[in-house]
């Protein structure tokens, strides 16, 4: 979302108010501007979630793909203006409005348990029914992999769409991808549930339901699979263990038992180390960091 200054704000400048106490006969003139002005990006925002969300509940892959990509383009948007961020957050408590129920019942939708595929074999009734049987089609490997990366940034900007997401069984969901997709969506994945798990008790609960530490683990053991991947894997461990080890009582109790017993106490060691510092780093040497310790874990790995 990129919006021009309005012409009627130009020249309207905020002041501080007098130490003397006098009033600013060009406050009141200020806080109208203001107030026009959040307005007008409030409209901004819910125009660009109704237009992207349309999209993203239709019937054709390449319909919801184009909105996944005009809705991550407007959360990139957002990412630097906090005032911007508090009114999608707004947005969000409108059932109409909510971005992340639509990618669970579209874009990231089983289509195993769609009831459209599994009476399309065998039924004819809709042939001699006065309504058309409604067929979607099946969402493609871009189309999850833009999903997870709209679940991811919507999790970061707006903490309650974790909530949301916990009542579609996101973890489950996930794991189900990450266990059965390319490495595109595996990818995005790994990202996602990053982002689900973020103070997030009841998601970090499931993951631990679902054993998602294996699936991890079975990923990066496999010297088979994509290197870039297996390093991506690395990076979830550390970020994962990191931010159970800075909480009182971590709903996963057993992460450090369990990384242990899948990849062995040298690699466990690694990753518990490698969690324990960079937090004071700035975003690009941590990444940096990050990256140096997910290749040392799997050089470790492949020696065990």
């Amino acid at each position: 979302m990129y919006l021009k200054k309005p012409l009627w704000s130009e020249g309207i400048e905020t002041e501080k108010q007098d130490p003397t106490g006098s009033s600013d006969p060009n406050a009141s003139v200020v806080e109208l501007v203001n107030s026009l002005h959040q307005q007008r990006v409030y409209r901004e925002v819910t125009l660009a979630l109704t237009t992207g969300l349309r999209d993203a509940r239709a019937e054709f892959s390449f319909l919801r793909l184009r909105a996944l990509r005009s809705i991550l383009n407007f959360l990139n948007s957002i990412v630097d203006s906090d005032s911007t961020i508090y009114l999608f957050n707004l947005t969000q408590s409108i059932p109409q409005l909510q971005v992340v129920p639509v990618l669970f019942q579209h874009s990231l939708k089983e289509t195993g348990n769609d009831h459209n595929y599994n009476k399309v074999v065998g039924d004819m009734s809709h042939i001699f029914g006065v309504e058309p049987m409604k067929l979607t089609s099946p969402s493609t490997d871009d189309e999850i992999a833009l999903a997870l990366r709209v679940l991811e940034g919507c999790c970061l900007l707006h903490p309650h769409s974790t909530t949301l997401a916990h009542q579609h069984n996101a973890v489950q969901v996930l794991l189900n991808i990450l266990s059965t997709r390319g490495v595109l969506e595996q990818s995005a994945c790994l990202d996602a549930l990053i982002s689900l798990m973020v103070d997030s008790s009841p998601n970090q609960m499931d993951f631990e339901k679902y054993n998602g530490i294996k699936e991890v683990a079975d990923l990066i053991r496999d010297k088979q699979v994509d290197e870039n991947l297996r390093l991506k894997c690395g990076e979830f461990l550390q970020l994962l263990i990191g931010h159970v080890n800075s909480r009182d009582s971590p709903p996963l109790a057993t992460i450090h038992e369990d990384t242990r017993r899948l990849l062995g106490e040298t690699s466990a060691s690694l990753i518990w180390a490698a969690s324990q510092f960079g937090s004071t780093l700035d975003p690009e040497q941590r990444l940096t960091a990050l990256q140096i310790q997910a290749r040392r874990i799997l050089e470790s790995l492949d020696l065990y």
